[in-house]
């Protein structure tokens, strides 16, 4: 936000120098982006009545006959768009003979049969401001003919300050010089009011019912739209040229000035905070505004410069009273014409005036609104319709609820002051709007969260200073913030307020005592359970990458995922247009970059989206030698290896694992469909792993064996247990069991587990054997049983276990392999 220091001095008699705000407005959390010197206009810069201009036939040239005072009458041949017929009197800032800009020096020359005695300039060839597109104007008795302009337009230093989206309250001079004012403790001038209302006043407005329910979504309800609503009017308005000094001050906070009535709208809206809209009252019709959502999903609206919006039920618009019809669809079909905007929409609530009501050249009587609008529902009406305008800028975030009466006042009161109208006496004021609440705290409660010893005295000068209504009893606030505070809701706020002011630089260089919520209590568990996963992986020897979450149908049907749902309105390029529905495919995108016989071992912690809602997982992948052949043998990246990475991993984590085989149907589409298992972390399934399917390793052009685990999180955890190591030696077993094909190993080892009893410590595989003598269709599975007591175990006492074993397996119908 741009404001000058002369404006902020105005209404801050005491307010230091620009250049020692900087420290204090960063002390105030309010940091100067910048400070830009702007100098007055160079000498010979002269501010000079128009006493006739005339088109110059054959050209589009316009001759200016000028009193120049002390010079004498004058003339001058201006090109600019906006000197055709320029009433007398309105005075122009003329460049005069011997005056340099930049590296031109001006004189007097010929130009189409006139004796041109140097140039009328714009804002941006004076360089006081940006517009460039027509001459600066100004009303008649603005200064005396021949009057040097930097008398009147003095240099300044313009404050760039920098406000969070918390601050709406300082987004305005009087805001921002309130703040200044309580933190620096002075006396604030506040702005001249603008007259008050007595009585009703000549426009009826009728106001949306609070709970709107929005025609598209019966389920969703709008909390007000607009909940306070003031219209006055003014008449007799002799539009033209604004004030120098209202053009000055518009011109250094970056806006163009335009016309008296823009103008002021404007003016008021950076020296308020009140964003404004002026209708000419011609247009609006039988002398009613109605606020009311958009009557049908697809409505046009025409905005004051010509541009059209869709808009529909969730859209806030306001309208006059008269007959508005929207031709439908059918209607425009049989027409051959597009729906266009109903009559009587005088523009999109908070956002944009309308093509119709739009102030013109001649408007001499006008219908002032200020009102206080619903920023949730404004950002997603501009948002939608991609319009950022000042008004938005300021509503979205939050205009203090009881300031459209005051807006509106000073409206009028300029209006009537500098263009000559008659601000009728009365107002229309609607609707009652929602204040910030009594928030109670105590002392304590303050100086525990700062960490820092303030008197609870000075909390409540402080809060006083701001524009709280505050009462004390003993160490306890009570306190009610003021219409503009409306970021203040809780007691931490309060705090917040009272490390403000008196000063971040007094806070204690100490760590503050540690409180934490109740409802806060364990909520680093899941990042922590992420650091443990992340620190365990990485010990293994895997390597982290982070991809991007946007896929492609096209890359989907590659990997064999689902086809996302959740497609990007935007997307960054035609193959990222839909959110990934699991993170294997980015793995294998990653695997892509590394080199055939590259050992690649990554894992991804990270999201994906598919139908039934958004999901955090756990992927690996490795391709690749696990370790390269060097002076010894290396080890080959087979699926067992990866599978003991991952048995590994649980181990490390203190979690039981078992990998169950998947058949048929049950199989992912990703993996090979005889090596496939489901991972069943702590007794819950979790996710699955195995082989990449060798067709989509094709697709990807991953050749050799590639290996993926796709995992759900959180894992389960599960209670650490611990136990002292039996000092017993173990008593070993083998046992081979033959069993059709189609048994797992993990069918075999449940088996054995549950008959075997608690002396059982582990059973491993150590050998598959398929041929003669073993039947055709059957298999040899070689196990190595491990029992352990807390004594030395005798083969008196192991051998009934292996004889209960070896019954349990031929009851189940398979055999025992004889040596």
């Amino acid at each position: 936000m741009k404001l000058p220091h002369s404006w902020l001095q105005e209404l801050l008699p005491g307010l230091p120098p620009a250049p020692n705000l900087e420290p204090i407005l960063a002390g105030m959390g309010l940091p100067l982006e910048g400070i830009e010197e702007v100098p007055a206009p160079p000498e010979g810069v002269l501010l000079v009545a128009v006493t006739a201009a005339e088109p110059i036939e054959g050209t589009a040239l316009t001759r200016l006959s000028l009193d120049v005072g002390p010079h004498g009458p004058r003339t001058i041949a201006s090109g600019a768009p906006n000197a055709v017929g320029l009433p007398a009197g309105t005075m122009v800032a003329l460049v005069s003979p011997g005056t340099t800009l930049g590296e031109t020096e001006y004189g007097v020359r010929q130009m189409q049969g006139v004796e041109s005695w140097g140039m009328a300039a714009s804002a941006k060839e004076l360089g006081v401001g940006e517009s460039g597109a027509g001459l600066m104007l100004f009303p008649a008795g603005t200064a005396a003919p021949g009057t040097p302009m930097r008398e009147v337009w003095q240099a300044d230093s313009v404050l760039d300050v920098e406000v969070t989206p918390n601050r709406a309250d300082v987004l305005s001079a009087l805001g921002l010089a309130r703040d200044l004012a309580a933190f620096l403790k002075l006396d604030l001038v506040p702005p001249q009011a603008g007259p008050r209302p007595s009585g009703e006043g000549e426009i009826r407005v009728s106001l949306p019912p609070r709970g709107v329910t929005i025609e598209r979504d019966p389920s969703r309800k709008i909390r007000f739209g607009c909940d306070h609503f003031a219209a006055r009017t003014v008449s007799g308005v002799q539009n033209g040229p604004s004030p120098l000094w209202m053009q000055r001050r518009l011109t250094l906070a970056g806006m163009r000035p335009i016309d008296l009535i823009v103008d002021t709208s404007n003016y008021v809206m950076l020296e308020l905070g009140q964003p404004t809209a002026l209708y000419d009252r011609r247009d609006v019709a039988d002398d009613q505004i109605i606020v009311s959502f958009g009557l049908r999903q697809g409505e046009i609206v025409r905005d004051l410069l010509g541009n059209e919006h869709t808009v529909g039920p969730e859209d806030l618009l306001i309208r006059d009273g008269g007959e508005v019809h929207i031709p439908t669809v059918m209607e425009a079909f049989a027409t051959a014409k597009e729906p266009k905007q109903g009559r009587g929409v005088l523009g999109i609530a908070g956002v944009v005036g309308g093509d119709h009501g739009h102030v013109r050249p001649d408007t001499a009587d006008v219908v002032i609104e200020s009102a206080h609008f619903d920023p949730v529902l404004l950002r997603r009406t501009s948002t939608r319709l991609g319009l950022k305008t000042d008004a938005v800028y300021r509503y979205e975030r939050g205009v203090d609820p009881l300031l459209a009466p005051r807006g509106a006042d000073r409206v009028a009161g300029l209006l009537a002051e500098h263009g000559g109208g008659q601000a009728h006496p009365g107002a229309t004021l609607v609707g009652t709007p929602d204040l910030p609440g009594v928030i109670e705290a105590t002392g304590d409660q303050i100086r525990a969260l700062l960490g820092m010893e303030v008197s609870t005295g000075e909390m409540a000068d402080i809060l006083t200073r701001l524009g709280c209504r505050v009462e004390r009893e003993g160490d306890r606030l009570t306190v009610t913030p003021p219409s503009w505070r409306v970021d203040m809701g809780i007691w931490q706020d309060l705090a917040e307020e009272v490390a403000r002011l008196h000063g971040y630089g007094d806070l204690p260089e100490t760590l503050p005592n540690l409180r934490v919520h109740e409802s806060n209590l364990g909520a680093e568990r899941e990042s922590a359970a992420r650091t443990t996963l992340r620190r365990a992986l990485s010990g293994l020897g895997f390597q982290e990458v982070v991809t991007y979450t946007f896929t492609s149908d096209e890359e989907a049907g590659k990997a064999r995922s689902a086809t996302p749902t959740v497609r990007l309105r935007n997307p960054l390029t035609a193959d990222r247009t839909g959110m990934r529905t699991a993170l294997y495919p980015s793995l294998l995108r990653a695997a892509q970059a590394h080199p055939k016989g590259e050992r690649v071992l990554i894992f991804e912690i990270g999201r994906v989206f598919p139908a039934d809602g958004e999901r955090e997982r756990l992927g690996l992948l490795m391709r690749g030698p696990l370790a390269a052949n060097t002076h010894q043998p290396g080890v080959a990246g087979s699926f067992s290896a990866f599978r003991g990475l991952v048995e590994a991993l649980a181990s490390s984590l203190g979690a039981s694992l078992d990998i169950r085989q998947l058949r048929g149907d049950a199989v992912p589409p990703a993996l090979h469909p005889g090596i496939a298992g489901e991972v069943v972390w702590n007794g819950e399934r979790v996710g699955w792993l195995g082989a990449l399917h060798p067709e989509i390793a094709g697709e990807f052009g991953l050749k050799g064996d590639t290996s993926v685990l796709e995992a759900a999180l959180p894992l389960p955890g599960r209670a650490w247990t611990f136990r002292d190591p039996s000092r017993a030696p173990a008593a070993w077993r083998d046992l081979a069991v033959i069993a059709p094909r189609d048994v797992s190993y993990g069918e075999v080892a449940a088996l054995l587990r549950r008959e075997a009893g608690e002396w059982l410590e582990s059973v491993e595989p150590f050998d598959v054997y398929v041929g003669a003598p073993i039947p055709e269709g059957q298999r040899s599975v070689a196990v190595r049983l491990v029992f352990r007591g807390q004594r030395t175990l005798t083969d008196a006492e192991v051998d009934p276990v292996m004889d209960r074993l070896i019954g349990a397996v031929r009851a189940q119908g398979w055999s025992i392999r004889e040596k």
